[in-house]
């Protein structure tokens, strides 16, 4: 039996419908980065809280006052103040509320746990489940410098004790003691544990041939008790190093006039100078690092601008009104001033900007590109519209 042919408009449409095929998955490989579908992932999450008239999720108390300091954790809003520590869900439900006294509140995150101490006094508490899981008080005589936790949950606590300048101690995810380090020589100003819990890296400050000298000194693990000598180190001169972050990619150093990015080996990766300008603000949590950037020590007129691990700028803007709050987290960066909130992608794109806030004075940026927004009693969940 004699084969029938193929209709060529048949055939025609075929080569059009696969070469529309090829197209698009061409351009969604080259463009995956821009592409975005976060407002689905919002509405799962959230569809469940009650909202107003508007869609959006209802504000609540919270205890502590707005200067206090606040993060997210996982979905949750952990404030430390004066007064203790609280953690609230999405809805306002208080998961803790831990009353004590912390005179200089400081918190850092970790995955999924947060550490809460009093700076320069002597009390630690980690978090984690929605639950105290550490507690540490300082030995009369010592007193609390610095303390983080690495993405494992893993904590470096730094004490001051007489004769020394910093007495360092690495708990592993289930707090407990793992290794200590002493230093005598120079003050350490912070620590940081690598992502995989291998590397220590100090801040320190102190003379170097009778010249102010900033530091980054890396340790690495495991090593022995007499092993005090660190394996690598970073000089930044007179740049005093006011914050450091360690996620995936070098370590980000916030200097007092340049943002530095350093490798375990000591090597800088990079660097990204203020061209002397004066540092407004940062966020060093995001795919990015965003600096605010005053031209004038008066006025509010500033800079913002985007810097990538290598140092390099990839986008900046001028703001000419004052910014009184911004935060970033993954992709996204909020950007609160009088006039709204503007929440930006990586390159400054405008992502979303709304103009009645509620009185809001401090926002706190989140993965999916929502926003927690801190008013002086109140505090609510913003979610973007698509």
């Amino acid at each position: 039996m004699e084969n029938k042919k193929k209709n060529p408009l048949l055939r025609f449409l075929a080569f059009l419908l696969t070469a529309a095929l090829l197209l698009g998955a061409v351009l969604l490989i080259a463009n995956w980065r821009k592409l975005n579908f976060d407002f689905i992932r919002r509405y799962f999450t959230y569809r469940s809280l009650a909202k107003n008239e508007s869609g959006q999720v209802e504000s609540f108390r919270y205890i502590g006052g707005i200067r206090g300091s606040f993060t997210q954790l996982g979905d949750d809003l952990l404030v430390s103040s004066e007064s203790g520590v609280r953690l609230y869900s999405p809805s306002g439900a208080a998961y803790v509320d831990q009353p004590c006294v912390l005179d200089h509140p400081f918190v850092s995150t970790g995955g999924t746990a947060a550490v809460v101490y009093d700076g320069g006094g002597s009390d630690l508490f980690v978090y984690r489940d929605r639950e105290q899981v550490f507690s540490y008080t300082a030995e009369k005589g010592h007193s609390i410098l610095y303390a983080s936790l690495n993405a494992q949950g893993q904590l470096v606590l730094v004490t001051q004790a007489s004769g020394l300048k910093g007495e360092i101690t690495i708990y592993d995810s289930s707090y407990n003691p793992l290794y200590g380090l002493k230093i005598s020589s120079r003050f350490v100003t912070g620590a940081e544990l690598s992502p995989d819990g291998k590397t220590l890296a100090l801040a320190t400050s102190g003379q170097t041939e009778g010249i102010y000298d900033s530091q980054i000194s890396f340790y690495g693990f495991p090593r022995s008790a007499e092993e005090t000598e660190a394996d690598a180190v970073c000089s930044l001169g007179n740049n005093t190093i006011l914050r450091m972050h360690w996620s995936d990619g070098p370590l980000r150093v916030l200097g007092e006039n340049a943002l530095a990015f350093v490798s375990p080996d000591g090597t800088l990766a990079g660097s990204y100078s203020y061209d002397r300008r004066g540092l407004k603000g940062f966020s060093l949590e995001g795919d990015g690092c965003a600096l605010l950037l005053g031209k004038y020590r008066a006025g509010s007129s500033a800079d913002l601008v985007m810097v990538n691990d290598e140092g390099k700028e990839l986008a900046a803007l001028d703001m000419e009104e004052q910014v009184l709050s911004m935060s970033s987290a993954g992709r996204y960066l909020s950007v609160l001033t009088a006039d709204g909130l503007t929440v930006y992608t990586g390159d400054l794109d405008v992502y979303h900007f709304a103009d009645t806030l509620q009185g809001a004075r401090r926002v706190l940026q989140r993965q999916d590109g929502s926003v927690t927004l801190i008013s002086t009693e109140t505090a609510r969940l913003y979610l973007p519209n698509p």
